[in-house]
């Protein structure tokens, strides 16, 4: 046994080193010594032991039995030397015995004699000094606190064995009483028993009592809260009782007032049929249930849901076209397409409605067939129903999708087509959404269940045609509990979005008359099957003369109203504002200018509070007057942000700039590339993606084979190495139309010419040296123009998509366009094409 291995004990002085007793092995039962126990012997080697012990001086070593099925016999190797106070013997030969223990000790070795055991022991009890040290009075002291706190716990200890705790002055005699006195099992008795040092055994003790005492007061912290709960129910259950027969005397049952209610609430919203009953028949259930039921709860919750959907309440959509126009002018500048897209919906709108309101006004009989006729081939009369308004009934809502930088004005632009319409407008944010269950909702089996955010925001909504908008769209994330964009795919599908089934509800819920309105800034992580239910709008960028009108009509007066400077007299000259565009901001969007010129009007406000305006009637604010010019912006707004470091004003060698669409607009990008000796290898950095290796590979062959057409100042390319890099290498950078801007690097290079200042491009090229369209024309060119690029050379597969850019974007830069890489070399490079 582990525990005896360690032992180290003194042999008393008062009783021999070594002793012979009979065995008693007890089975659970641990005995110490100045303690009694009664015993019952029913086996034989136990009745063997008494007898032996009875014809000799009375005494044998008690030790426990280890819990073993193999050898049922075998003991712990410490026990207790006992004595037999009493005995009795029974009829049937087993014995009842009274046993005194004397002390502790450790058998040595083992004589057995046909079935009795003989053991030799050595006592275990260490020298004991007559004086204790104040470190272990002070310990006993604590063990005697802690006992008493124990028995008050357990309620088992009698009061005698308190007192002769609390009164024993020996350590010995106090560790055997308290070990005694503890309910704990048997193994840990044992470790108790075998401790040879008496300090050390002391500590032990306190340990367990310490453990023990911990145990009893969470049990009484836990036993009094279940408590106070079991009082509390039953209280209310009580008083709920005494209610209701208060009530039925009174004539009256109020839960059944509740229960009609409910009821009530659920048939005003008129819902279809198939809910009315699904309504009913839990309504039903919930009536048998008792009130304070964990299930009375979970269905009251799922009846109000359903009573406070908004079920057949529409709202009348605006049909004045002149009026819708004007709203959305007023709140947005340009986005001509999607202010158009909405206003084609309002108008078909109002074709709907004055056909409809023929067919109601027509006399039923011959004529029927004629206006039938009168209705366009594509509209859906079979969905038509009488209990609810006929032109809402078959105008379904389109699901649009925004895409652009940020900043661009997707999310308001949903808040204006909704004051449009004249609809109620609700907004989900969908970034970040791993869970199907955010769309569908839980099952109502579930504690806490809730419906998804689509029901949520219908709720929110009071009608069943506002506009929704699903904000982020490409934000979506999944992962083990489900693919959000995958539960989206029959919201946003007008075929399926009449029955859409949310977990919760687990009825059809009609989203058709819903205008969803989607906004992305990349359409690269959103699932196709997704992307092909909706109908794409793209919000580009701003330039910079857009960004001075959108500045002038609203931001700067949307600042100065929330910074409390609205009666004061504030302007921003277009000098200035153009000036924060091109060094304090960078990006397609307004974000970034809106809040320049926060900052700009927060520091006007500074000042006019140190001037004492507006503190007094005598000093009032509309006495002041300032007009922000180029010259404050440093004072305002620091130094400025951009400098266009990355464009080299002078033409160089081996320098050359293409253009990049990003996620938050187009950004200007610079090739560089050098060339050295050795044996034809391609070093690439600047943290490109492999598509951007690729093209850079397919620029160096094209050059390769076109050898014989430039002045290269290497005679055999293969024993020189090429490296290019793209500055900014922390950004990743891919895509295949910087395909030109690489092989105008590396041709710049070879030739020792550098291509002309000024002048950006943006192309992928083929091996045979063709130049493919590209994406994003509108980005790109606006970062060129952020830039101060002269010229761009653009592929000839976009001449339709330039001529769409508005006039003002046109006259801002010049253009090219090229179709193969010769044609673009040329307008790049002032030497012979030729060879000598």
């Amino acid at each position: 046994m582990k525990l005896l291995s360690s032992l180290k004990g003194k042999s008393s002085t008062n009783k021999p080193s070594l002793e012979e007793f009979p065995l008693l092995p007890l089975r659970e039962l641990v005995l110490f010594p100045h303690t009694l126990l009664p015993v019952f012997i029913t086996y034989k080697a136990g009745m063997l032991a008494i007898d032996e012990a009875l014809r000799h001086d009375m005494r044998l070593f008690a030790a426990c039995l280890k819990p073993s099925d193999n050898a049922p016999l075998e003991t712990y190797p410490v026990g207790t030397v006992v004595r037999i106070v009493q005995h009795l013997k029974l009829p049937d030969t087993t014995f009842r015995v009274i046993l005194q223990g004397e002390y502790r000790a450790s058998i040595v070795s083992s004589l057995p004699q046909n079935e009795l055991f003989m053991v030799r022991v050595s006592p275990l009890v260490a020298t004991s000094n007559e004086t204790l040290s104040p470190e272990t009075t002070a310990l006993m002291r604590t063990v005697q606190k802690s006992f008493v706190q124990y028995a008050e716990f357990s309620k088992k200890i009698n009061t005698d064995t308190i007192l002769a705790v609390e009164k024993t002055e020996s350590i010995e005699r106090l560790s055997n009483l308290v070990c005694h006195a503890l309910i704990i099992k048997a193994e840990r008795k044992v470790e108790l028993l075998g401790i040879a040092d008496p300090t050390e055994r002391l500590e032990s003790i306190l340990e367990v009592l310490e453990l023990e005492n911990e145990i009893f007061d969470i049990q009484k912290n836990i036993n009094g809260k279940v408590k106070t709960r079991m009082e509390k129910t039953q209280r209310e259950y009580i008083l709920h009782e005494q209610l209701k027969e208060i009530n039925r005397e009174l004539g009256k049952e109020e839960g059944e007032d509740e229960f009609a209610d409910l009821e009530r609430a659920i048939e005003e919203k008129a819902p279809r049929e198939e809910i009315l009953l699904k309504a009913r028949k839990e309504l039903a259930r919930l009536r048998k249930l008792q009130p304070f039921s964990p299930e009375a709860g979970v269905l009251r919750g799922y009846l109000e849901w359903i009573a406070e959907l908004p079920w057949n309440e529409y709202s009348d959509d605006a049909v004045d076209l002149a009026e819708a126009e004007r709203i959305l002018d007023e709140d947005h500048f340009d986005m001509q397409k999607p202010k158009e897209r909405i206003i084609e919906f309002i108008a078909v709108h109002k074709l709907i409605t004055w056909e409809n309101d023929n067919l109601a006004a027509a006399n039923l009989g011959s004529t029927d067939l004629e206006l039938m006729n009168m209705v366009p081939t594509d509209l859906d009369l079979s969905s038509l129903n009488p209990a609810h308004p006929p032109h809402l009934a078959r105008v379904k809502g389109p699901i649009l999708c925004f895409v652009g930088p940020p900043g661009t004005g997707k999310t308001s632009l949903g808040q204006s087509v909704a004051r449009a319409l004249g609809r109620r407008f609700v907004r989900v944010s969908l970034g970040g959404v791993r869970d199907e269950a955010e769309i569908r909702g839980h099952r109502k089996t579930y504690v806490g269940a809730l419906p998804g955010k689509i029901i949520q925001a219908m709720r929110r909504a009071e009608t069943i045609n506002p506009v929704f908008l699903l904000d982020e769209i490409d934000k979506l994330s999944h992962d083990v509990r489900g693919d959000p964009a995958s539960a989206l795919l029959e919201v946003l599908d007008p075929e399926q979005n009449a029955t859409f089934t949310d977990h919760y509800l687990e009825l059809p819920y009609d989203l058709s008359k819903v205008l969803f309105i989607t906004t992305a800034n990349s359409l690269h992580s959103i699932p196709y099957p997704l992307l092909d239910r909706m109908e794409l709008i793209e919000i580009p960028g701003y330039g910079e003369n857009e960004k001075l009108a959108i500045a002038k009509q609203f931001l700067v007066p949307k600042e100065i109203n929330e910074n409390g400077l609205g009666n004061a007299h504030i302007a921003f000259t277009d000098a200035a504002i153009r000036e924060i565009v091109r060094h304090w901001t960078m990006e397609s969007g307004v974000r970034s200018l809106e809040r320049e010129i926060a900052r700009c009007i927060r520091r006007v406000a500074r000042e006019v509070v140190n001037s004492g305006y507006g503190k007094s009637e005598e000093k009032a604010l509309s006495a002041f007057s300032k007009t922000i010019d180029v010259n404050d912006l440093e004072k305002l707004l620091g130094r400025r942000k951009f400098k266009n470091d990355l464009v080299f004003k002078e033409a160089r060698i081996g320098v050359s700039y293409g253009l990049a669409w990003t996620e938050t607009g187009g950004a200007l990008l610079p090739v560089e590339s050098i060339r050295f000796a050795g044996n034809g290898e391609l070093i690439i950095t600047g943290n490109l993606g492999d598509v951007m290796k690729e093209s850079a590979r397919i620029a160096l062959s094209y050059l390769r084979s076109a050898q014989d057409r430039y002045h290269f100042t290497v005679e055999d390319i293969s024993k020189s190495n090429f490296h290019i890099h793209v500055p900014e290498g922390a950004i990743p950078k891919d895509g295949p139309s910087a395909g030109i801007t690489l092989a105008a690097s590396l041709l710049s290079t070879l030739c020792q010419v550098p291509p002309k200042a000024g002048v950006a491009m943006t192309g992928e090229l083929t091996l045979t040296g063709r130049i493919l369209p590209i994406g994003g024309l509108k980005e790109k060119l606006l970062a060129a123009i952020r830039n101060n690029m002269e010229r761009v050379l653009l592929p000839l597969g976009n001449t339709d998509e330039w001529a769409e850019q508005d006039e003002e974007l046109r006259s801002s830069i010049a253009v090219d366009f090229v179709e193969t890489a010769d044609e673009a070399f040329a307008l790049l490079f002032t030497f012979t094409k030729e060879a000598p």
